[in-house]
């Protein structure tokens, strides 16, 4: 293996030694196969490609202070990635037959787990996707849940620092009673014009409003929207919305700091009222708002160009716990045997 400059890596895919993979036919999933092959033979009729049969999931493994590796909270992206799959009439993956699969990977490719440290992490990707050939638009009885990883750099290579994001109403991320609230491509599909158009104009990431009526604020591209206010935490709550791994441990760290948490429907007026905001996920954790463009209205909702006390302090102890720092009294971590 070649030598890494753990401190140059950015948020992208770099390979690894080894993937794990099941395939789903007659009504059971077979085996785990280990394999160094990054391609995979599919049908030029398989389902995933055709009419989006495919979900995916993303979550990380973290060297510790102690040198113990670290899986975040894996039982909660196998119930998502279950939920995803029920949604798409997909089979289901165990809990236990995900979780085990998550420690097999991650002790297969031990070279590429980043020392403590550098801020870097093994960033693991399992996916589930139909592969079964056909024509019609249907569920489908053969599939393929695939885990593969890559080390991943921080974030945040220049210290955490408050972003500029956009509010765009030409495009709707999702639908009520559509399929927001499971971790599906095509979500991600729909928001990629709005992205580019706001990175071409200096902007991060987007603010998308309900679909109904774009009254309410829903959730940023790839992460869940949060804001304090006078001593609360409040994140919308919609049937269009990923359920965040990440927002639901910050909700709880929120607790711990004395804040009082509110998960519901936040209207866009609102946005004047928050001393901070914030978009939450797996990637960055926290990235602060410093700054929130309305393309409609033009109007400019500031939030400082310093990073707010309590995103600070969340951030800083949900690392804590992912890197082994701090006692993690809920049990959100699995250490892997190495």
């Amino acid at each position: 293996m070649e030598n890494i400059e753990w401190g140059k890596l950015g948020f992208n895919y770099y390979k690894t030694a080894y993937n794990v993979r099941f395939h789903f036919a007659d009504g059971k999933w077979g085996d785990m196969e280990v394999t160094d092959d990054e391609y995979m033979r599919m049908h030029i009729s398989a389902a995933c490609l055709h009419y989006g049969l495919e979900l995916f999931e993303g979550l990380k493994a973290f060297r510790g202070e102690d040198g113990k590796v670290r899986l975040f909270r894996p039982d909660e992206n196998a119930k998502r990635l279950r939920s995803s799959a029920e949604r798409l009439c997909l089979p289901m993956p165990s809990i236990e037959m995900f979780v085990d699969a998550c420690k097999e990977l991650v002790r297969r490719n031990a070279d590429f787990i980043p020392p403590y440290g550098t801020g870097a992490s093994l960033y693991l990707r399992p996916m589930l996707i139909g592969s079964k050939a056909c024509l019609g638009v249907k569920a489908v009885d053969e599939a393929d849940f695939i885990i593969f990883c890559s080390p991943v750099g921080p974030y945040f290579k220049e210290g955490m620092k408050p972003i500029k994001a956009v509010i765009d109403r030409e495009q709707d991320r999702s639908a009520p009673r559509g399929t927001g609230d499971v971790k599906v491509g095509g979500n991600y599909a729909s928001s990629i014009f709005s992205g580019e158009r706001a990175h071409r104009n200096g902007y991060s990431n987007v603010l998308f409003l309900d679909s109904a009526k774009h009254e309410f604020i829903e959730e940023f591209g790839a992460a869940n929207f949060f804001g304090i206010r006078q001593g609360c935490y409040i994140t919308p709550k919609s049937t269009s919305i990923l359920p965040s791994i990440t927002n639901k441990s910050l909700r709880q760290i929120a607790l711990d700091l004395g804040l009082e948490v509110q998960e519901r429907p936040v209207a866009l007026e609102e946005l004047d009222t928050f001393e901070e905001v914030g978009a939450c996920g797996t990637a960055a954790v926290i990235s602060p708002v410093g700054q929130l463009y309305d393309l409609d209205t033009q109007k400019v909702y500031d939030y400082g160009s310093e990073v707010g006390e309590y995103s600070r302090k969340m951030y800083d102890a949900l690392q804590d716990i992912q890197y082994g720092r701090a006692k993690d009294k809920y049990n959100w971590t699995v250490e892997v045997e190495m």
